[in-house]
Formats: C-alpha cells, sequence, structure tokens
C-alpha cells in the first residue's frame, strides 16, 4: 500500500489489525524505529516490453504509469520528492518524518549504469530518505546494475520490486509479460547473492486462472528467499488490452466474497517473516474498469481487516517449509 496516500486515522486502523501479519510499518518500526511514508517517484523510464525491444503494448493490464498517486512527473526527481512531501504534510501531522523514495512507474533499472547512478545516488544522500525501493523487470538486472545496487545499499538499505505476477507460463503469454520464470529466478538469485532485499508483486483473478493455479504461484513465492511480497487484485483499467477482452467477455473479474475467501487461504500460507506490502491496490478511478467495487479502497481494507478477525486468519499459520515440495511431488510441474 502506498503509506502516503494514507490519512494518519486509517493508518492507526491498519496497524491496529497488523498483528495477523508482518505489515509494511511493522517492518519500518523494526528496521528504523518508527513510522516511514513511502513517496512514490516516476524516473521517466519506459520498458523493454514497450519500446519495440520485446514488444510495443506492455503486459496486458498495464495502463500509462502504475499510480496516479506518484508525485507529478517532471525531469527533476527531486522536485518531485519536494512536491511528495507537501502532499504528504497535508495528510499527516508527523514532526520529523522520514520517508523510502520508491521509483514505481515502469522499469527503473532500464537505463545505462551511469544514469541510474546519477538518479538513485542524490535521493539516497537526503537526510530524511532512509532507503530506496525500486521497481523493475528481471530482465532488467544487468552485472553492472547489480554491483551498483550493492554499492547504494552499503550507504541505505535498498530493495527491489519483481512483477512477477504467476508462475505459469500459459498465463504470462496471455498478459504478454514477456520473460520467463527461469528469466525471473535468475534475477532473484543475482539480487539475493549481492544482498538485495526483494519484493515481489503477484496479481490475482488474472484471465484463465483457477483457484488452484493462484495458490500454486503463492506456495511457490513462500518457498523463495525473498523479504516481502505485494499481493494486487487485477484490475481491468481503460485504454489495456485487458480492457478489451474484459469488454468482449472474454473474463470477469473477482467478486468482493471471493477476494475475502481467496486472502483468508493466501495469508497462512506465507511465512510469519515475509512482509505483507500490500493486501489489496485501488485503480485509478478515472481509469477503472472493473472490478468496480474496489473503488473505496478504505471500505475493502476494512472488510479484508474485519473477515481476518471473524476468521481468526494469521499470516503463517499454514505454511511449511516444505509447502512448495509437497505440492510438485503431488501435482508435477504447476506451471
Amino acid at each position: 500500500m502506498d503509506i502516503h496516500a494514507m490519512s494518519d486515522e486509517a493508518m492507526r486502523r491498519t496497524e491496529a489489525e497488523s498483528s495477523r501479519y508482518r505489515s509494511l510499518n511493522d517492518y519500518f518500526r523494526e528496521q528504523f524505529g518508527g513510522k516511514v511514508y513511502k513517496l512514490a517517484l516516476d524516473a521517466g523510464m519506459t520498458c523493454p516490453n514497450r519500446d519495440g525491444r520485446l514488444g510495443v503494448r506492455g503486459c496486458s493490464f498495464c495502463a500509462d504509469g502504475s499510480s496516479t498517486f506518484a508525485a507529478k512527473q517532471v525531469r527533476d526527481v527531486e522536485a518531485q520528492l519536494d512536491s511528495a512531501k507537501a502532499l504528504l504534510a497535508r495528510k499527516t501531522k508527523a514532526d520529523k518524518p522520514l520517508y523510502m523514495a520508491y521509483f514505481q512507474s515502469y522499469t527503473n533499472t532500464y537505463a545505462p549504469v551511469e544514469i541510474l547512478d546519477a538518479l538513485f545516488r542524490p535521493v539516497l544522500e537526503q537526510p530524511d530518505i532512509v532507503g530506496l525501493a525500486i521497481g523493475t523487470r528481471p530482465d532488467c538486472l544487468p552485472e553492472d546494475v547489480i554491483a551498483l545496487l550493492r554499492r547504494l545499499n552499503q550507504v541505505k538499505p535498498v530493495w527491489v520490486e519483481l512483477g512477477l505476477q504467476t508462475i505459469h507460463e500459459r498465463t504470462t503469454l496471455t498478459i504478454n509479460r514477456c520473460y520467463t520464470l527461469d528469466t525471473f529466478e535468475q534475477a532473484l538469485a543475482k539480487l539475493h547473492d549481492a544482498g538485495i532485499e526483494t519484493v515481489v508483486h503477484l496479481i490475482f483473478g488474472l484471465p484463465g486462472e483457477s483457484r488452484e493455479d493462484m495458490l500454486a504461484t503463492v506456495d511457490y513465492v513462500a518457498s523463495l528467499p525473498i523479504q516481502g511480497v505485494k499481493l494486487h487484485l487485477l484490475h481491468v483499467l481503460e485504454g489495456t488490452a485487458l480492457a478489451e477482452d474484459y469488454r468482449a467477455g472474454k473474463f470477469s473479474c473477482l467478486r468482493e466474497g471471493e477476494w475475502l475467501d481467496l486472502l483468508c487461504e493466501i495469508l497462512p500460507r506465507l511465512p510469519s517473516g515475509m512482509v505483507i506490502h500490500r493486501l489489496t491496490g485501488d485503480g485509478p478511478k478515472e481509469l477503472l474498469l472493473a472490478p468496480l467495487w474496489t473503488a473505496d479502497k478504505r471500505r475493502v481494507l476494512n472488510r479484508i481487516q474485519a473477515t481476518f478477525r471473524e476468521r481468526n486468519i494469521r499470516q503463517g499459520s499454514a505454511w511449511t517449509e516444505n509447502s512448495w515440495q509437497n505440492r510438485e511431488l503431488e501435482n508435477g510441474c504447476c506451471c
């Protein structure tokens, strides 16, 4: 969840329930001794799945940019930081707030390493910035970029966010992800060897995927040497290839009750030490085609927390170290 987009009151309610799972706020308190706010930034990057190297339309679910909550794009990232801090100041009463700079939109390692160094280092050196979160693709992490991330991580914490979405290759063809599970695993191994924390994004409700398919992805991710996960419900946004398929009746979105039931199966399967960065999402209201019940993010989060409480759901309660290995033995290859 993008913390800077929430009010203090909403964050307090979220924190009150977070003992059922290891939330991002929990992690920040452990690491930095208090609340930390993520500031979403746009570095003006593109993506190899858009600029013609791999494709031109991008992933089928991806609109222009990944968040309307990012500060308004300008070439000067420092100006974006000032804008985002000012936005946060209107929403909170924090005296001396601390921030995590989140390079969010598109593929934020898809540039020469000299440009990346000049982009990331000045941000990291700001005294109220406690670290960097960098969203990217696993096929955009060459060795020189890994080496840069390792050096930056010695200054302040750096984590990388990878959009895996699903382990099922048939689905990746449908959504036009344009990289394989092997590519993801190779990138994760390089990040792990470099000591870079990794957060993996998953999307639930992708066209053609069953409950069993989605839980197989969860069990796989639960077995990985990663530190965090973001759980996204599929949103259909105007202007995407997915919107065309939705209007053609090729798939339907998860209903609210189905998403709540699924979350109650997902959370216990994830190890208790893994940080849950997100439990849902909220597509830009001006672009959201479906599911419309997600438009009120606060109401949805309250429903999730109430459901966890009513059903006594706790992270890690069904996790075992051999969950993925056992699934492979029972079912063969799940991909």
